[in-house]
């Protein structure tokens, strides 16, 4: 039996060789290939794929919504997450979203193969390093609240840009920052918010 595969990559030269790779395999055949996560759900609809191989940072849609886009639509397609960032919080938000497996990509390309033959059986699959430290990390500190505003700050905001958008008074805008910078052991909003970007949290 060939296991049907969906690469949604936006990097072209990686999408290339991460097919040719597992195209080397009997049992696999690359069906489809996109470059942003809003193009998966489609291309899976027309292509069949028994599972999708899916980059987190992607424009338009990332790897996390495209999980749990997938969970919904298409749920007999398993959705393996392989990218670049191996930090324990997005493995928690991908499984938490659906996805059937995390791999990072510089892994053996034989790794990679076997990840895919045990999503396709309904099997989980985390990258051992990262599964380590996903135990120890523990869960996301912050509030849904606390993570749209460290967003924004992140991005360049000001407080009272922020409170407009979000519908919030600037004090409330404040005390939200102030609770996040406090819970990532931090000293100022930029700090927070890489320290919550390194860690998958926002």
């Amino acid at each position: 039996m060939v296991i049907r595969l969906l690469l949604a990559d936006d990097q072209a030269m990686v999408r290339g060789a991460l097919g040719a790779l597992l195209e080397l395999e009997s049992d696999m055949e690359v069906v489809a290939e996109v470059g942003t996560g809003t193009e998966v759900l489609s291309a899976a609809r027309e292509h069949q794929p028994d599972v999708c191989l899916v980059d987190i940072q992607m424009p338009g849609m990332d790897g996390i919504q495209v999980a749990a886009q997938m969970k919904r639509a298409l749920p007999k397609v398993a959705v393996l997450i392989v990218t670049t960032f191996n930090r324990p919080g997005y493995l928690r938000q991908a499984l938490d979203a659906g996805a059937m497996g995390f791999v990072v990509k510089d892994s053996p390309a034989s790794e990679l193969a076997r990840a895919v033959r045990e999503v396709h059986e309904g099997r989980r699959v985390i990258d051992p390093t990262l599964a380590q430290e996903y135990m120890l990390s523990g869960p996301n500190p912050l509030t849904a609240r606390e993570q749209q505003v460290l967003k924004m700050a992140a991005a360049g905001e000001q407080v009272s840009k922020i409170a407009q958008q979000v519908f919030l008074s600037p004090g409330t805008v404040r005390n939200l920052l102030s609770s996040a910078i406090q819970k990532t052991h931090t000293s100022n909003r930029i700090e927070a918010a890489n320290r919550a970007s390194e860690m998958g949290w926002i």
